[in-house]
């Protein structure tokens, strides 16, 4: 397999930053924009690793990458998500005529299985520990896993909120896609934020203050995802659960613990914005004991 060398002296980011940002430009929202940032940055730190330049991948080039990225341990949906936004990117090469063919296109994803999850979930007792240490911790950290866990909302959901859009017992977000979406919140969560935010609802009313992020740094920028999933990780070794806490995994959490409660699998596929009803699905980990088919309570009737 042969591999194009590239200028020592600068990177594939450097070279060819003009496209980089034209394309990232091209996407309208800012959490897109975001995530394919993380993803082709990581398919940009591999071209360095390897010396190849952007412009002279090929698919062989690619099939490397993926299985690079399946030993580090990408999930498969992982995985499939990281090569459509270098796709995404070559897509986009291939209109500005910058190259004259897509090298992921031929790329084989991985084998994904709709009705199955591998993140593992919390159990109440060990979301109730998280909670606790996220309380002695601070109050951003309390108002986030607050949030999180009674909400399913998603952490760049979260994150990208306004502060004028938390009422007295609901918040706005904007979900993936662009579409806005009403999230009930608890009155011990509404509690959380307000302490985080130093506020009680009546400043934007009154004119007194500009309105900023929800979730903000002490100096007033907005907090990047990835100290948010830090901070997870750091609570979860203070509350001595030996299992991974990430954004994802309350999410989860969330979404088991509704339906154990007894929530209608659509009912929570509507909180959780999923389009696809076996997303939600894969959060039901009883769904397949046999006390649950239908056969029983349908049966029933003519027995």
């Amino acid at each position: 397999m042969n591999s194009t060398p590239t200028p020592a002296d600068t990177t594939n980011t450097q070279r060819h930053a003009a496209l980089l940002g034209a394309w990232l430009a091209s996407y309208g929202l800012e959490n897109t924009r975001a995530a394919y940032r993380r993803d082709a940055q990581i398919f940009l730190t591999y071209l360095e690793a390897t010396g190849l330049d952007l412009l002279a991948v090929r698919r062989a080039h690619v099939d490397v990458f993926a299985r690079t990225r399946q030993a580090a341990g990408d999930a498969p949906a992982t995985l499939n998500r990281r090569l459509a936004a270098v796709s995404a990117l070559y897509t986009y090469a291939l209109d500005e005529g910058a190259l004259q063919l897509n090298p992921v296109v031929r790329v084989r994803r991985a084998a994904v299985d709709a009705d199955h999850s591998v993140t593992a979930a919390l159990t109440r007792r060990e979301a109730e520990d998280l909670l606790a240490a996220a309380r002695s911790h601070s109050p951003r950290a309390h108002a986030l896993v607050d949030l999180l866990l009674s909400t399913g909302v998603r952490i760049s959901e979260a994150l990208t909120a306004q502060l004028s859009a938390l009422s007295a017992d609901r918040l706005v977000i904007t979900r993936k896609g662009g579409k806005t979406a009403v999230i009930p919140l608890p009155e011990h969560t509404v509690a959380a934020l307000r302490a985080m935010t130093g506020t009680t609802g009546t400043e934007l009313t009154g004119g007194d203050e500009a309105d900023r992020r929800l979730f903000a740094t002490n100096s007033g920028n907005p907090w990047a995802r990835t100290d948010a999933a830090k901070l997870l990780s750091r609570l979860a070794l203070k509350a001595g659960l030996d299992k991974r806490v990430s954004p994802h995994v309350l999410r989860h959490t969330h979404a088991t613990l509704a339906l154990s409660l007894g929530i209608p699998l659509h009912h929570l596929q509507d909180s959780l914005g999923h389009t696809d009803p076996r997303t939600t699905r894969r959060y039901d980990h009883t769904r397949h004991r046999l006390e649950h088919s239908s056969a029983y309570r349908v049966g029933a009737l003519f027995g």
